[in-house]
């Protein structure tokens, strides 16, 4: 399984939208190997996704993440205005790190 980050930027007018990790899981196919979706909102709007995805490479998670997302924004209305700016791998620090 790979976390997968994907930023949305929405309208300047977007305003938090506890729905959007339904709206994402709604809109998946299995496919997509979607496991389990996380959001959080920053200040300015933006919103980061956290897609748990099974696939056989991070390069495939990153791919069906960024697909699955731009889906819903294209066809989900309470995502219309939103944008894909990022689908990429969480990188997750291990103590080789500090050597």
């Amino acid at each position: 399984m790979h976390l997968i980050h994907v930023r949305l930027q929405g309208p300047d007018d977007t305003a938090d939208r506890p729905d959007t990790a339904a709206i994402i899981s709604a809109c998946a196919e299995k496919a997509d190997g979607l496991e389990h979706v996380t959001v959080h909102q920053s200040p300015s709007g933006e919103l980061t996704l956290g897609l748990f995805m099974l696939a056989g490479s991070l390069a495939e998670a990153e791919h069906h993440a960024r697909r699955l997302t731009a889906r819903a924004v294209a066809d989900h209305p309470d995502l219309h205005g939103f944008h894909v700016l990022t689908a990429e791998g969480v990188l997750v620090p291990g103590p080789w790190w500090d050597s």
